[in-house]
């Protein structure tokens, strides 16, 4: 009954976010009794909702039981008209870097206290990486993470340490005045680097991407062997991040009044 009582008054779109918010980049699957857990919402309600989620295609069934992020939640994701630009502008770019690494390439935004992939291009022959569009991404240890939070407000970095640094690898910079100069030395040259802090046997580079007003609108990185020529690979992304900055800086054309139809005098 303490779950009842704890679950009371709250409105169904709060559960629904509350039960959403318990898949992880570490935790992409979940038991019922893991979202129970982890949403500290009563059984019966995360049973409902897990149950009509999967019906709506924002919650996947899995074969061993557990629940899963759809493919639909990506899909309205995708459909946000904040990101639309910057993915049509990178998309050239990456499929580029893509043809030159065969490694994974990867768009992230700023999501809170998570960087959030809303592109990725891949192959056979890339490395393994736990990375889905849509899927979230720890700051303090992945390359895109690392640049949004050297070229975030400050008070963004305060709040991941605050929240604590969670320990992915033996590599995982868990220390606060480690991981402060690292972001400080990722804000001079605009690359954000992570040897195997995520993943064993995988590393990530990352440049930032700016507006014309200068504004951060994400990061672009490979994510690739941690035996790669990382010198290669980290000129390749900070070029093409400064060519989808330049364009994300222009001013769309305007069109020609006279190249069709007739002109007034």
């Amino acid at each position: 009954m303490a779950g009842n009582s704890r679950d009371s008054g709250r409105s169904t779109l709060d559960r629904t976010f509350t039960l959403l918010d318990a898949f992880t980049l570490a935790k992409p699957s979940l038991r019922l009794t893991d979202l129970v857990e982890l949403s500290g919402l009563p059984r019966s309600t995360c049973h409902r909702l897990a149950i009509e989620l999967v019906e709506l295609g924002v919650l996947e069934h899995t074969d061993d039981g557990r629940y899963a992020v759809g493919l639909r939640l990506w899909s309205l994701a995708s459909s946000s008209p904040r990101h639309q630009e910057l993915r049509r502008v990178a998309a050239p770019f990456m499929a580029d870097l893509y043809e030159a690494t065969r490694e994974n390439v990867q768009l992230a935004v700023p999501d809170g206290l998570v960087a959030r992939v809303v592109e990725k291009v891949s192959g056979p022959g890339s490395v393994r990486n736990v990375t889905t569009p849509g899927g979230p991404l720890s700051l303090h240890c992945t390359g895109v993470g690392k640049v949004i939070l050297a070229f975030s407000e400050p008070s963004l970095l305060s709040q991941v340490l605050d929240a604590g640094l969670e320990r992915h690898t033996a590599y995982t910079l868990v220390e606060p005045g480690r991981l402060t100069a690292n972001i400080a030395q990722v804000r001079q040259t605009s690359l954000g680097w992570a040897i195997e802090e995520l993943t064993l046997g995988a590393c990530s580079v990352a440049a930032p991407l700016f507006d014309a007003q200068g504004e951060l609108k994400g990061a672009l990185g490979i994510v690739a062997r941690s035996s790669a020529n990382l010198e290669r690979v980290s000129s390749a992304v900070r070029m093409a991040a400064l060519s989808v900055s330049r364009l994300l800086a222009s001013p769309p054309a305007l069109p020609d009044p006279h190249r069709h139809g007739r002109t007034s005098h």
